[in-house]
């Protein structure tokens, strides 16, 4: 419960902090990142592949709370694969830098992904997969505050991919 009120309290904070934006080293953030995740899985086997990231002007606390919720997503949703693979990259598509984080997870059905970024809004049972359906409204939350967008694209039993952009980030 206490972290749910947490979780909560920071999701109403992000409307009104201010936006702190500078260069910052995705690739160097996404690894911190991601070592701070193998320490939370341990004994979690995961093969994660960091392709190099680009520099981006955000501001680096929210980009961190984004890339935490999604990487973390990654880890818990690959739970049940011998396999679990996460691949953090970006692309240019149609003159726009995309960011992705992707996994061979429980995936989830595409009818649904209306309801992904809402308060609360969970895909899976909380049985079988742990959360308080608050991250991936953080998430969106962070991306409109930089004036990007965010989606995913999935498939059940065969992984996500979360797509994300910042203001920004149109060079290539």
């Amino acid at each position: 419960m206490g972290q749910l009120i947490d979780d909560l309290l920071n999701l109403a904070r992000l409307g009104r902090q201010p936006l702190t934006r500078r260069q910052v080293a995705a690739g160097v953030l996404v690894e911190e990142v991601v070592a701070e995740m193998r320490r939370l899985y341990q004994g979690r086997s995961v093969s994660v592949d960091i392709e190099t990231l680009p520099d981006l002007s955000c501001d680096p606390v929210l980009l961190r709370r984004v890339y935490s919720n999604l990487i973390d997503n990654a880890f818990k949703y690959t739970r049940l694969r011998a396999d679990a693979r996460v691949e953090i990259g970006s692309r240019m598509i149609d003159g726009e830098r995309v960011l992705f984080v992707r996994d061979n997870g429980a995936g989830f059905d595409m009818q649904y992904a209306s309801k992904l970024f809402g308060v609360f809004q969970r895909l899976h049972r909380a049985e079988d997969f742990e959360g308080n359906g608050v991250g991936l409204a953080m998430v969106q939350r962070v991306v409109h505050r930089h004036h990007g967008r965010v989606w995913a694209e999935a498939a059940v039993d065969r992984g996500a991919t979360f797509y994300f952009t910042l203001e920004g980030s149109h060079d290539a």
